[in-house]
């Protein structure tokens, strides 16, 4: 069947209409954060694409939840191909990636299909995290790590870690430093930071906003620590993310 004369009416259309597909690379950065495991950023992302869900995603059926089951579908077989290059079982990926096809095939709603994207997407990540920890790191410091991301808007300190994993805070500061490379000081402010990046790319959110969700005394503390680590304030660095904001918060 040539498709060419449906093909060009299709371009056509989306030009008239100002539809424009979501740029690959942002597509794909989102996929990056599945596969290495950064599951806060996979929900920052998605609290994002939920605003506007259908932004530059093509019609797939004219019946809404049929159409969303399409997505997901697209969805999961990319998922699991990425996580299976970096390192995830065959067989883990796949059948995982069938059970949530076979859960939309189900679904009554367009959102149920929206939530089973998100669950699918956060699932995936939480998956490629534990794997990623398990071959890199002890209990210990994997427990600390997940306190650590999960804690980002709090104050923490290295005795409280060591106390939390019920370890003499020598002992622990020295595993954490010989598994990490960092001390476990440094380690949280590069935590802070780099999800301060990510939410400086791909959210809207004011660098005060950004700044009190990850726990930083101040704005100017929060940009302080962001210029001396990246040589850039975070305002420049978000316009030049390609997040689309001109920013004067420095």
């Amino acid at each position: 069947m040539n498709t060419s004369k449906e093909l060009n009416y299709k371009l056509y259309t989306h030009k008239e209409e100002g539809f424009i597909r979501t740029d690959i690379k942002s597509e794909f950065s989102r996929y990056d954060d599945i596969k290495f495991g950064n599951v806060e950023k996979v929900k920052s992302n998605f609290k994002e694409i939920r605003k506007d869900y259908y932004k530059g995603k093509g019609v797939l059926s004219t019946n809404p939840v049929r159409n969303n089951i399409y997505h997901l579908v697209v969805s999961a077989g990319i998922i699991a191909r990425v996580c299976v290059d970096e390192g995830m079982p065959h067989d883990e990926a796949y059948t995982l990636s069938d059970i949530y096809i076979r859960r939309a095939d189900i679904s009554k709603t367009p959102e149920e299909v929206i939530d089973l994207i998100e669950e699918m997407q956060i699932d995936f990540a939480s998956r490629m995290r534990e794997q990623r920890k398990i071959n890199t790191f002890s209990i210990h410091v994997r427990h600390a790590i997940d306190y650590i991301y999960d804690h980002l808007n709090e104050p923490l300190t290295m005795k409280q870690l060591a106390d939390i994993e019920k370890l003499n805070p020598s002992y622990f500061s020295k595993l954490f430093s010989k598994e990490t490379g960092d001390n476990v000081k440094s380690y949280i402010l590069k935590a802070k930071l780099t999800t301060a990046r990510h939410m400086l790319a791909d959210t809207d959110y004011n660098l005060a906003d950004i700044a009190i969700s990850l726990g930083f005394s101040s704005q100017s503390a929060f940009t302080a620590a962001f210029r001396k680590e990246y040589n850039c304030t975070p305002g420049k660095f978000r316009n030049n993310s390609g997040f689309g904001i001109i920013s004067h918060e420095e």
